[in-house]
Parts: structure tokens; C-alpha cells; sequence
């Protein structure tokens, strides 16, 4: 959704496909997420409200994607890193429906180097257990 904004838990699992929704924390959560914690969090999203979506993933701040929000606000507000960040050259992007995305996207210069964070990455992170699945 463009911008980056703050959406209300039902109306966001009501744009999922099937309204299907996992829920995961922090495996640590009782005991990291205190409340000087849970405003550390507060404080490194609030400056990356109303950016625009990036469809080009790239690392900057200027722009930012799904999966790119979440690390960056738990990596600057509690110094912990969800998932593993990886080069786009690590991907599969051999499929035509990918290289025709690549094409419109970037042209002929790929940024194969550009670091990225998957959403895959993110939901497999060993910091996160899941709460609810539905």
C-alpha cells in the first residue's frame, strides 16, 4: 500500500488472500519487548511513515518495501536483525515472468549486489516463533 502508513490489523488480513494470517514475536518477546523497548520501535519506525513504496528494493530510505521496513525498524530500535539479508543476485531469477519483471524494473542494470530482505527471510527468521495461524 502506498505510503508506508499504519493499518488496522482487519482491515489488512481482509486484503490477504482467504483472510489467511500468521502472527509471529519475538521468541524472546516477554522479556525484550519492555516498555522502553517498545518505544525504541515506536521511535525508529515513526521517521519512515509516509515514504513511498519501493518497487525497485532498493536499501536506501528513501523508498521502502514490506520486508525492508520491518528489518530496518527492528534493526535500528532493538539492534536485531530478522531474517537474513541477502544480494538479489542470490535469488532464482531465471524465470521469464522474473527476467520480464527484472527488464521493466531496472532496465538493463540490474543491482545484483543491492541488499535485500525477503519476505520469505523474515517469516523464516529463527528470532520470531509463531503466536497465531489462521
Amino acid at each position: 500500500m502506498q505510503p508506508v502508513q499504519l493499518t488496522p490489523l482487519a482491515r489488512w488480513v481482509a486484503r490477504g488472500q482467504g483472510r489467511h494470517f500468521v502472527v509471529k514475536r519475538l521468541r524472546d518477546a516477554q522479556t525484550a519487548l519492555t516498555p522502553a523497548a517498545l518505544a525504541r520501535l515506536r521511535a525508529a519506525g515513526q521517521p519512515l511513515l509516509g515514504l513511498d513504496y519501493d518497487l525497485v528494493f532498493n536499501w536506501s530510505d528513501k523508498q521502502l518495501y514490506c520486508s525492508e521496513l520491518i528489518w530496518k525498524v527492528y534493526d535500528r530500535g532493538l539492534h536485531r536483525q530478522l531474517g537474513q539479508l541477502q544480494r538479489l543476485r542470490d535469488f532464482d531469477l531465471t524465470s521469464p515472468a522474473v527476467q520480464a519483471k527484472l527488464r521493466q524494473r531496472y532496465g538493463t542494470h540490474l543491482p545484483l549486489d543491492e541488499p535485500v530482505i525477503s519476505p520469505a527471510s523474515l517469516f523464516a527468521s529463527t528470532e520470531l516463533r509463531t503466536v497465531i495461524s489462521r
